[in-house]
């Protein structure tokens, strides 16, 4: 294999003469072989978006004279912003430095596929420098926790789309149930009488208020340190490129981004992440808690609740014929449960920063963008694969309705307490329904019975 060499301050390195890196990500990967995860591709597409700005801006304010070279550095940086080069960033999700790798091995590919574009040997810095050129006016500090707040504003809005979908999914479940009366339960224990649409409205009013919470996110997220530099003094960038860096990447992202007030609190300080964070838990949270009732208001089909069906989507056992298993739910939840596991460690890499600087932005990143990630994935199955393929079963809950005490509660305003009572009582003596219990006590008529416990009725707030 044919290579070159390229130096730092710590010595040499043999690079292959093919490739789009160089010696910082070679040593980044000796030195981070950990998770094995590649760096979010978002997170790459919007340093991208980035380094394009800060190099737009310098061209416009003259530190190049040589409009080829320009013209080869804008077009491998948007490169980078459409993902083209992705395939070129080796190093580790997980590193050391606050994100200092990341930032060089895409300086370096940025730098040689410009010197590619102009029939330039690879590694002809001294032409096009991944630092003097590619990393001019700037610092990992204020272009890591950019490109993290571009990346997780643009899956943030997939986001809101996702559970806007699922809400809208449960709401078409709403209407399609609302008339089947049902058992409403507390403490897993038959209570009094309720709908499946009624179920099914709690659910989409949930996911309403995260679509919500999830939309005003972006307005957290849109004040970045770009400009910057090292610790938020701006060291080593003009002012003017300081004033008009973020304009640019404004007016390229179309993102309402802003540059913040105190640049050194936007530098040193990341709680915002933490906040975020908290939102998507939340969402979470949701998650869990409906797809564990959609499991139980499955289960049986015989032996269980079994008062709607979800749709089959794969056999259940290796060793019982016939088992479907509720595996859209169980998928769900476990994605749930890995995102509240990624939002401890969130909260605790944004509150172990030191001084100026957090030391931690890699791991923030990687969570963030993961549980970005993985909940619009969720969204997306439970949606498609579940929910809108839900069916009920009608004549189970008409029986459990006939035959729970929890009925007798739709009576009571009608025949009081005490002869509700008297009907659970004579219905548990003579092994029979309450409907049948009500009816033979004569206290009060079949019609009357039906009328009392007809959606309209069991939904009506107040007596």
């Amino acid at each position: 294999m044919q290579t070159r060499t390229e130096k730092d301050l710590l010595g040499e390195r043999q690079i292959p003469s093919e490739a789009l890196w160089g010696i910082h990500t070679a040593r980044a990967i000796e030195n981070f072989p950990i998770s094995g995860n590649p760096v979010h591709p978002e997170l790459l597409k919007a340093f991208g978006e980035v380094k394009l700005a800060c190099a737009q801006t310098n061209n416009q304010l003259g530190f190049w004279k040589d409009t080829q070279k320009v013209e080869a550095i804008e077009k491998a940086c948007f490169e980078m912003s459409r993902g083209l080069l992705n395939k070129h960033i080796f190093v580790d999700a997980l590193q050391g430095g606050a994100g200092t790798s990341t930032n060089m091995n895409v300086n370096e590919v940025i730098a040689n596929r410009a010197l590619q574009i102009l029939n330039i040997p690879l590694g002809s810095y001294k032409i096009i420098s991944p630092l003097d050129d590619i990393n001019l006016h700037q610092s990992t500090n204020d272009t890591y926790p950019t490109a993290l707040k571009i990346a997780a504003i643009r899956l943030l809005r997939q986001l809101e789309q996702g559970v806007l979908d699922l809400q809208e999914a449960f709401q078409q479940k709403e209407k399609e149930f609302a008339h089947i009366v049902k058992i409403g339960r507390t403490q897993l224990q038959d209570a009094v009488l309720t709908t499946l649409g009624r179920e099914m409205s709690a659910y989409a009013e949930a996911f309403n208020r995260d679509r919500w919470r999830i939309y005003k996110c972006e307005e957290r997220l849109r004040v970045v340190n770009l400009g910057g530099t090292a610790i938020g003094t701006g060291l080593g960038a003009p002012k003017q490129f300081i004033f008009r860096v973020v304009d640019r990447l404004r007016e390229n992202t179309n993102i309402g981004l802003a540059r913040s007030e105190n640049l050194i609190d936007g530098t040193q300080n990341v709680d915002v992440f933490v906040e975020v964070s908290g939102i998507l838990k939340a969402c979470a949270s949701n998650l869990l808690k409906i797809s564990n009732d959609l499991r139980l208001l499955s289960s049986g089909p015989v032996a269980g609740l079994g008062e709607i069906n979800l749709p089959q989507k794969q056999a259940g056992s290796s060793i019982m014929p016939g088992k479907v298993n509720p595996v859209i739910p169980e998928a769900v939840a476990q994605v749930a449960i890995l995102i509240m596991g990624n939002d401890q460690a969130i909260a605790q890499a944004c509150s172990g920063g030191n001084l100026e600087l957090n030391q931690f932005m890699p791991l923030i990143a990687h969570s963030m963008l993961e549980n970005l990630s993985i909940l619009n994935n969720a969204c997306k199955i439970f949606k498609e694969h579940c929910i809108v393929g839900i069916t009920a079963n009608e004549e189970i809950c008409k029986k459990n309705i006939e035959n729970s005490t929890a009925t007798v509660t739709a009576l009571i305003p009608k025949i009081g307490y005490n002869k509700a009572s008297e009907i659970v009582k004579f219905a548990s003596e003579q092994q029979i329904s309450i409907k049948q219990a009500t009816i033979q006590l004569q206290i009060i008529s079949e019609k009357e019975f039906e009328e009392l416990i007809t959606p309209e009725a069991v939904c009506r707030l107040g007596n």
